[in-house]
């Protein structure tokens, strides 16, 4: 479907006013009939009392007690994750990364793309674009992603461990990754060892994978911090815990991303 037809599609898409409303999370269906009958609800500027009427969100005014409401149906945003929270829609025991997003957000069902383990932090594409999602996390499309780590060692990362990662490493159980690049920015003494600052970037995400590539070569991961995913990069002025919506742009470089790896 080309761009102009996509368009057209979504302008003509029609929607019960009452399901447009308890998507933005303006209240249950039945809240909202009740608020629809008591004439809190325009379209277009007139008064409607029929919550099941259908209007095209994307060419008519809403207003819910004269707040204009903003219909969108999906949703990406941009999270600096903290440690400490899960990349989960739910857990029983710990905070998720979808407790962080306000409640006008959550009313979307966003979820994350891929996961970022408890104790690491950094970016996370939260949307509920499944298509969008599935071709990122596809392992046939190999999406780079990009971390920032410290590594404490008995020897500095050097030049042979950039060359064990570019040919695959043997895992714990027996898997060889894929190459990865490896960057070593800086390297020191201390009273516990040697500690590098270095940048790796991976085609593919097994559990612990990073964690477990250095453990692989006599070395432990003390800090890691996801910087970028495919053609995304974490905003270093985004404080972290917080998050913000993707622009167009950013929005548009994941669709070529995705177009250019089909």
């Amino acid at each position: 479907m080309g761009k102009a037809s996509k368009e057209k599609t979504l302008a003509d898409k029609r929607l019960r006013l009452d399901k447009l409303l308890s998507n933005m999370g303006y209240g249950t269906r039945s809240e909202i009939k009740k608020a629809v009958k008591q004439g809190s609800v325009t379209v277009d500027g007139r008064v409607v009392k029929d919550s099941g009427l259908q209007i095209k969100p994307k060419e008519q005014q809403v207003a819910f007690n004269g707040e204009q409401v903003i219909y969108r149906d999906v949703i990406y945003l941009m999270l600096h994750k903290p440690p400490g929270v899960v990349s989960a829609t739910e857990d029983s025991r710990d905070q998720t990364v979808i407790d962080l997003l306000d409640t006008n957000d959550q009313v979307l069902q966003p979820f994350p793309v891929g996961r970022l383990d408890k104790d690491t932090e950094g970016l996370l594409l939260l949307t509920n674009d499944g298509q969008l999602a599935h071709d990122l996390l596809s392992p046939r499309k190999h999406v780079s992603k990009t971390y920032f780590a410290r590594v404490l060692g008995e020897e500095a990362v050097g030049q042979a461990d950039r060359d064990q990662f570019a040919s695959g490493v043997e895992l714990d159980d027996g898997y060889v990754t894929m190459p990865a690049r490896l960057e070593i920015e800086q390297t020191e003494r201390t009273d516990e060892g040697w500690l590098s600052l270095i940048q790796i970037t991976i085609q593919e995400g097994k559990f612990h994978q990073i964690k477990r590539m250095f453990q692989a070569v006599g070395k432990q991961v003390i800090y890691l911090k996801r910087l970028s995913m495919g053609p995304l990069h974490l905003d270093e002025t985004l404080p972290i815990g917080e998050y913000r919506e993707l622009t167009e742009d950013e929005i548009e470089l994941l669709r070529s991303h995705r177009a250019e790896n089909a």
